[in-house]
């Protein structure tokens, strides 16, 4: 067996449609688009959801609810993470320190949850702490400041 000698199996390959290319090609005239109508016309493309002039989905089911354009989106950090970093030796945690560390992007707005434990007294700057946050922090010695 050479290169040069293989060649597809017996029904493997089909020869494509050639459309357009007279009527004694019988693929001709219409060139299987049919009669008139939007898809027979040069330059078509289906819109998404059209749906052949039924209303479409996203028109049919109906809306609700809104988008407050003011909604203050912030980065959660747990107390776990605090401790981590206060293993590590850090006294004083801000957003600074916790974008070094890659817990948060930079600009983004930090949150401090409650979640975990905190033994470690730190001093910890954040944009909000939730109530249980800022009571572990203050029990375990250190201070809870908003920016």
């Amino acid at each position: 067996m050479k290169l040069h000698t293989l060649t597809p199996a017996a029904g493997a390959t089909k020869s494509r449609k050639r459309i357009g290319r007279g009527p004694g090609s019988g693929r001709g005239g219409t060139s299987t688009r049919g009669h008139k109508g939007a898809k027979a016309r040069s330059g078509y493309k289906k819109k998404i959801g059209f749906e052949g002039g039924q209303m479409p989905l996203q028109r049919r089911l109906p809306k609700f609810g809104f988008k407050n354009i003011n909604r203050k989106e912030y980065e959660p950090i747990n107390l776990l993470v605090l401790q981590k970093l206060a293993d590590g030796g850090l006294t004083k945690i801000g957003p600074a320190e916790l974008v070094s560390a890659g817990y948060v992007k930079a600009g983004e707005l930090v949150k401090v949850l409650g979640k975990g434990e905190l033994t470690a007294k730190v001093e910890v700057e954040a944009n909000a702490f939730s109530k249980s946050a800022e009571a572990a922090i203050t029990a375990a010695g250190g201070t809870a400041t908003t920016l």
